[in-house]
C-alpha cells in the first residue's frame, strides 16, 4: 500500500476495512516521514516510540470495531501547541517549557484515535512568515528546495505536501495556515475566532489566533476540523457541519463576491490570470459573480502593531527578555515595546471598521462568500525573509505588505479556507481563498470543496531526491536593510493614528 499518497479518508476506510492496521501504517509513515526529514527539515520533534504505544492500543480497538473517528491515523502537530510531558521551544533557543497539560484542540485529536508521531517545525515564536530558526534550521519547500514553505505553520505544510501524513494542526494568527497552504499546494483552513478550543495554550496573540486543519483535500480538512470544532455560545459550529453534510449546497444559483486584489493588494500577473480563470469556471457553472471588495486599505499596520504590541507585553516579564533571540525577533521585540498604548487602542478600535467594511460588503449584495487570492506571489527563495517583488511593488519596510489578503480574516474572526488553484509561471503552486462571515466555517468549506473540484487539483510535488539539497544555512538578509527600522515604524505612526481620526503629536 503506497499510503503516502491517499488521503486521510481513504486511510481511515482501510483501517477500517482491516486492510492495514494502525501499527503498519504507522511504520509506514515513519519511513516516508524520515525521508521527508531529511530531504525538507519538517520535524522539530519526532515522537515514534510515543506514537507505537498509541498505535498498538488503536489496533486493539479497530479489532473491536471500536474507536474514534480518526482511530489509527498518523498526524502531526505544531511545535507551538502543548503537548503534555513533551519539551516546547516555540521554535526559539530560549524555549524550554515542558507543558504538564496537552492543548484542547490536540487533546480532542487524540481522544479520536489520532496518533501524533512528530510535532512540526515553526520560526521563533512563529512570528514570520518563512520557517527558519536557528534552532530546527530551514525548512524547504516539497515543490522546490531552493524556495520557503512559508510559514509560521510551515513544518506542517512540508510534511502534508511531501505526504508525511495525511493531517497537520496548524495555527494561523496572520495567515500561519494559509501562507505555507499556498506555497506548498496543500489546503489549509482557518476556522472563525474560538471554533477550535485551544487553551491551554502560549498566551499571545490570544485575540487573533485559531488553530485549524492542514490537508491535501478540503474534505480531509473538514474531517479534521469536525473533530477539534466545538459549539459555543456564539455559534453551533458542530451542529452546523452536520446540517450541511446532510444538506449540501449546491453550486448553481450561489452568489459570491469576488476580487482579485482588494484593489490595494499588490499581485503577480501569473496569480491575476490564473484567479480570473478560476472565476470564468465558476461562472459558467452556474455561479453569480459580483465583483466587490470592503474598499479598505491594507489592515497591515492595525495587525503589526496589535501583533507585536501584544507579543512584548508577554515577554518583557522575563528576566532577561531579550537575551538568546534572533535578530528577526529581536527587531518585532523591539518595535512592540516602542507601541504606545494609544497607538495600540488605534489598532484596536481599527478593527470594528474592518468588521464593519465586511459586513457592509456582504450585506449590500445579500452574500455570505468572498473569494480572493490567498497570496499574490509564488514562494520565494528561502533565503530571503520576504519577497523583494510582489507584481511591481517593491516590499519593503516598515510593513512588508506582502500578505495583504490575509490579516482581516485574524482581526474581526472570519473563516478563511485556502486551496490550490494551479501553478504559476515557475511551477509552484498558486492559492486562493475563501472567506465567510464568522461563524460560516461549514459554508466556507462546503464552498471551498465546489471549488476544488472545478479546479480539479492532482499535482504532487515533484520527486526530488536526486537532486543536492538545499542550502539551509542562515538566511542572506540584508542587515543594512534592518538598520533603522523602529525609526521608520514611528515615523509611520501618524497613518496608524489616522485610522481613527486623529494625528501624531
Amino acid at each position: 500500500m503506497n499510503s503516502d499518497k491517499k488521503t486521510a479518508i481513504e486511510l481511515l476506510e482501510d483501517l477500517r476495512a482491516q486492510r492495514i492496521t494502525a501499527t503498519d501504517l504507522l511504520e509506514q509513515t515513519i519511513q516516508h516521514a524520515e525521508y521527508v526529514a531529511e530531504t525538507y527539515n519538517p520535524f522539530s520533534v519526532k515522537l515514534y516510540d510515543r506514537a507505537r504505544q498509541a498505535a498498538a492500543k488503536a489496533d486493539e480497538l479497530l479489532a473491536q470495531g471500536l474507536g474514534g473517528p480518526l482511530c489509527g491515523l498518523p498526524i502531526t502537530i505544531k511545535e507551538s501547541q502543548w503537548l503534555a510531558g513533551i519539551p516546547l521551544a516555540n521554535g526559539s533557543r530560549t524555549g524550554d517549557m515542558i507543558p504538564q497539560e496537552t492543548s484542547a484542540a490536540v487533546q480532542r485529536l487524540e481522544d479520536a484515535g489520532a496518533i501524533i508521531f512528530a510535532k512540526t517545525t515553526c520560526p521563533e515564536f512563529c512570528l514570520t512568515g518563512t520557517t527558519s530558526s536557528a534552532l530546527y534550521g530551514t525548512t524547504t519547500n516539497p515543490w522546490n528546495r531552493e524556495r520557503t514553505c512559508g510559514g509560521s505553520s510551515g513544518g506542517a505544510g512540508a510534511a502534508v505536501a511531501a505526504g508525511a501524513g495525511t493531517l497537520s494542526l496548524g495555527g494561523d494568527g496572520g495567515g500561519s495556515i494559509r501562507i505555507p497552504a499556498a506555497f506548498c499546494g496543500i489546503v489549509g483552513f482557518k476556522p472563525s475566532y474560538k471554533a477550535v478550543p485551544r487553551e491551554p495554550c502560549n498566551p499571545s496573540w490570544s485575540t487573533i489566533v485559531s488553530y485549524g486543519p492542514m490537508a491535501r483535500t478540503v474534505a480531509d480538512a473538514r474531517l479534521m476540523y469536525s473533530v477539534i470544532a466545538a459549539n459555543n455560545d456564539e455559534h453551533a459550529y458542530v451542529d452546523s457541519l452536520q446540517a450541511h453534510r446532510l444538506h449540501p449546497l449546491p453550486l448553481s444559483g450561489q452568489k459570491v463576491i469576488v476580487s482579485e486584489d482588494l484593489g490595494i493588494a499588490p499581485i503577480d500577473d501569473d496569480v491575476r490570470m490564473t484567479f480570473r480563470w478560476i472565476i470564468a469556471q465558476l461562472q459558467e457553472a452556474g455561479v453569480e459573480i459580483i465583483h466587490d471588495h470592503p474598499h479598505l486599505p491594507s489592515s497591515v499596520i492595525a495587525w503589526a502593531t496589535s501583533a507585536m504590541y501584544d507579543t512584548w507585553s508577554f515577554q518583557k516579564d522575563k528576566e532577561n527578555p531579550l537575551d538568546g533571540l534572533e535578530q528577526g525577533t529581536l527587531d518585532s521585540m523591539n518595535f512592540g515595546a516602542s507601541i504606545t498604548e494609544e497607538e495600540f487602542n488605534a489598532a484596536e478600535d481599527h478593527r470594528e471598521a474592518i468588521h464593519a467594511a465586511y459586513k457592509a460588503m456582504f450585506d449590500r449584495h445579500n452574500c455570505s462568500t468572498f473569494i480572493t487570492p490567498t497570496l499574490g506571489v509564488e514562494a520565494f527563495k528561502h533565503t530571503l525573509r520576504h519577497p523583494k517583488y510582489v507584481g511591481s511593488t517593491r516590499i519593503t519596510y516598515p510593513w512588508l505588505d506582502w500578505a495583504t489578503f490575509l490579516y482581516d480574516a485574524n482581526l474581526i474572526g472570519m473563516p478563511a479556507c485556502a486551496l490550490p488553484m494551479g501553478l504559476g509561471n515557475e511551477g509552484l503552486p498558486l492559492s486562493i481563498q475563501v472567506q465567510g462571515p464568522r461563524g460560516s466555517d461549514a459554508a466556507v468549506l462546503d464552498f471551498a470543496e465546489h471549488l476544488e473540484a472545478i479546479i480539479g487539483w492532482d499535482h504532487a510535488p515533484k520527486d526530488s531526491a536526486s537532486e543536492p539539497k538545499a542550502n539551509t544555512d542562515d538566511d542572506d538578509f540584508d542587515e543594512d536593510e534592518s538598520k533603522g527600522i523602529i525609526n521608520q515604524m514611528k515615523r509611520a505612526r501618524a497613518r496608524l493614528l489616522q485610522l481613527r481620526g486623529t494625528t501624531s503629536k
